[in-house]
């Protein structure tokens, strides 16, 4: 596998892994959604500036590109992300939720084409077909579909598949315009999404329920996984970034067993085989392929 290639699947793996306790502490918090989205932007927004600040050798350059169009896109993005995933969770079955974000490398695949260009192979495809067959097994399997027609569960969808597009929207743009400030355009959209958090709920509501996961998700989940994808997509296809993203959908109700006790299904143990299996076999062929390239 290529340095570059191989950079950016790991680097996307690592996002990934850390992401995967961020349902479980959403859990934990016990809070409603715009409570949680002021919570977790405050915190996201913060630790993701003072880390540019801290990184950057040129804030007046990064924030003239952060003032360009997509700069302002990845803010527009972000801010969107972290509103409708908090409301899609406190308002929705989560499963329904995490069914929609698991089209996430769908819609990275076709904004790639329109944006950057870059076809998705057959085998990505494959992959994305066997992977989404894995994530329906593990979301809608073992009692789910009792609620699948309700109001509550087709509202989760559209907010999940909400996520999954500008997630993708995230990605692309970072791919097509590889000089941004990750750090500075993904912080000032989480902080924008504090600031509405905190305005519709209210400063004394703010403190109801478990503030410390929060914390944890907002300060340390959230910056560390978001960069390390955002980061990734600069070296690999954002398909590839968000194929590997789906292991979250599969992972985090393990973490909820962990920790609120809320054992997974047969059907959620089924899934996350195929999904890990799915991306093993995907990885396994790219990397083969990408021995055969003899470099000039």
């Amino acid at each position: 596998m290529s340095a570059g290639l191989s950079r950016g699947i790991l680097l996307a793996l690592f996002g990934t892994l850390v992401l995967t306790p961020d349902a479980m502490l959403m859990r934990l918090s016990g809070m409603e959604g715009f409570q949680m989205t002021g919570w977790r932007g405050l915190f996201m927004g913060t630790m993701m500036v003072l880390a540019w600040a801290g990184i950057s050798r040129d804030r007046a350059g990064d924030i003239a590109r952060l003032m360009s169009g997509p700069g302002l896109l990845i803010v527009a993005a972000q801010v969107l992300n972290s509103m409708l995933f908090c409301l899609g969770i406190a308002s929705a079955p989560a499963a329904m939720v995490l069914m929609g974000v698991a089209a996430v490398p769908v819609f990275s695949a076709l904004l790639s084409r329109v944006v950057t260009g870059e076809s998705t192979s057959a085998l990505t495809w494959a992959a994305i077909a066997a992977v989404m067959t894995g994530i329906g097994i593990a979301v809608l399997g073992g009692g789910h579909g009792d609620v699948a027609l309700n109001r509550a569960a087709a509202t989760g969808a559209i907010f999940g598949l909400g996520v999954a597009f500008v997630l993708a929207l995230n990605f692309v743009t970072v791919r097509a315009s590889p000089e941004l400030p990750i750090l500075l355009a993904i912080g000032v959209g989480a902080w924008i999404a504090g600031v509405i958090g905190w305005s519709l709920t209210g400063v004394e509501a703010m403190f109801e329920g478990r503030v410390w996961a929060m914390a944890i998700t907002g300060g340390v989940v959230l910056p560390v996984s978001f960069f390390m994808l955002s980061l990734a997509a600069r070296y690999t296809l954002a398909a590839n970034v968000s194929l590997l993203m789906l292991l979250e959908t599969v992972l985090g109700p393990l973490w909820v067993w962990i920790g609120v006790g809320e054992r997974p299904t047969v059907a959620m143990l089924v899934g996350g085989a195929i999904v890990v299996g799915s991306l093993a076999i995907y990885l396994s062929i790219l990397r083969r392929r990408s021995a055969l390239i003899v470099p000039r």
